[in-house]
């Protein structure tokens, strides 16, 4: 089958897509222009999860592409790219919600888990019967959380004792687990534990008052004498350097979001200036607004192309720090200039729900921040590009 061609795509990347990826492509789609549009400002307005969605979105057979726990063949990166862009052109918030779920707790099980362990848990949240959540990033700390982790571990006989907190745990308010990164006190190393839904010292609140991603479940997270098992530490986690090759793997997918929020952001305008009438006529025929779709089209186009060739690296076993950073870095700036000029064209319209932008245009700021701000990741470019590391 081919696919209905994707607006903005200039130059038809999605026909990388083999046939078979292609068909993968088009359920989702499928999937979320029928069941996640029509709800998507709602949810936004109103801060709540479509939770009835979750069953739906586990007959996709998506969740656990790639995982060799779960059914199915293995997908390239591409695939996977593409289905992140897709999903934020339609709601960053549904994206977001399953890239922590596949790429943030699934992945660190995935690459931290024992045989034992991935087989225990990825296929029921390869099939979405349980959700995960990812837990590094706490109150007081964030950018330098590789030297400033709070939280602690203490083996005690089987068991192990967390105490500490974690903030902006997105899905951290109803996760069946929860893979939660801290410092062992007998060594200083930082490890991973996977705590499960109704574990005792486990609280989770809601974080409110958001302008971003409302419809993803942020948490604050107190972890107080929270007992694990012993068969609840991840046995191949040994130090940050594992958590950090889980984060190279998921920056790559935020570039890609960022690409779909572009790409979105672009769809609306670009409809809207056709429509819209002004001096007699649509304002799509005045060159400033076809200055304005042009950049941002310029935009996407650029940062498809390099997330797309990211990919390629990915499967060909070329890939490095520096490539998701620079693409995380980049798309996610170039998003932001995007929405705005959306925006802009939309004049006082692009600032309500009801014409499609404002929601792209609030959510942007939280795909700039997250995964890595551009300052962090601008310095990890910069240490391959001189080799010299100029972190504090």
């Amino acid at each position: 089958m081919n696919l209905d061609p994707l607006p903005g795509d200039l130059y038809q990347m999605q026909d990388l897509l083999s046939p078979a990826e292609q068909e993968i492509l088009w359920r989702v789609r499928d999937f979320l222009s029928t069941e996640v549009a029509p709800i998507a400002d709602d949810c936004w307005a109103r801060a709540e999860f479509p939770f009835h969605l979750i069953e739906k979105f586990g007959e996709l057979n998506v969740a656990g592409l790639g995982y060799e726990e779960c059914p199915g063949e293995v997908p390239s990166s591409m695939l996977t790219g593409f289905l992140a862009l897709d999903m934020a052109r339609i709601d960053p918030s549904i994206s977001t919600f399953f890239g922590v779920h596949t790429g943030l707790a699934m992945g660190s099980i995935g690459a931290c888990g024992s045989a034992e362990q991935r087989e225990r848990w990825l296929p029921a949240m390869g099939r979405m019967e349980k959700i995960g959540a990812f837990a590094l990033t706490e109150p007081h700390g964030g950018s330098d959380v590789a030297l400033g982790l709070r939280t602690t571990a203490r083996r005690d006989g089987d068991e192990w004792v967390l105490n500490g907190a974690k903030r902006w745990i997105g899905n951290g308010t109803f996760a069946d687990l929860v893979v939660v990164w801290a410092r062992d006190e007998a060594d200083d190393k930082v490890k991973g534990f996977v705590v499960e839904k109704g574990t005792p010292g486990f609280a989770a609140t809601r974080i409110e008052n958001k302008i971003a991603l409302r419809t993803v479940q942020n948490a604050d997270i107190v972890l107080s004498d929270c007992r694990v098992p012993e068969a609840n530490r991840l046995a191949e986690a040994g130090g940050f350097r594992d958590t950090a090759g889980i984060l190279r793997r998921t920056r790559s997918g935020v570039a890609w979001q960022a690409v779909g929020v572009m790409l979105a952001a672009y769809e609306i305008a670009r409809d809207y200036a056709v429509d819209r009438e002004q001096f007699g006529r649509p304002i799509a025929k005045f060159q400033l607004v076809q200055d304005l779709l042009v950049k941002m089209l310029g935009n996407a186009t650029a940062s498809l192309g390099m997330v797309a060739r990211l990919a390629q690296l990915q499967d060909a076993g070329q890939y490095r720090d520096e490539h998701s950073a620079l693409a995380k870095a980049y798309c996610t700036t170039r998003m932001r200039e995007t929405v705005g000029w959306g925006r802009e064209l939309m004049a006082g319209n692009g600032i309500v729900l009801d014409y499609g932008i404002g929601r792209f245009v609030a959510d942007a700021e939280a795909l700039y921040s997250y995964e890595g701000t551009r300052e962090i990741n601008t310095l990890i470019v910069g240490r391959a590009a001189t080799g010299h590391g100029a972190f504090v």
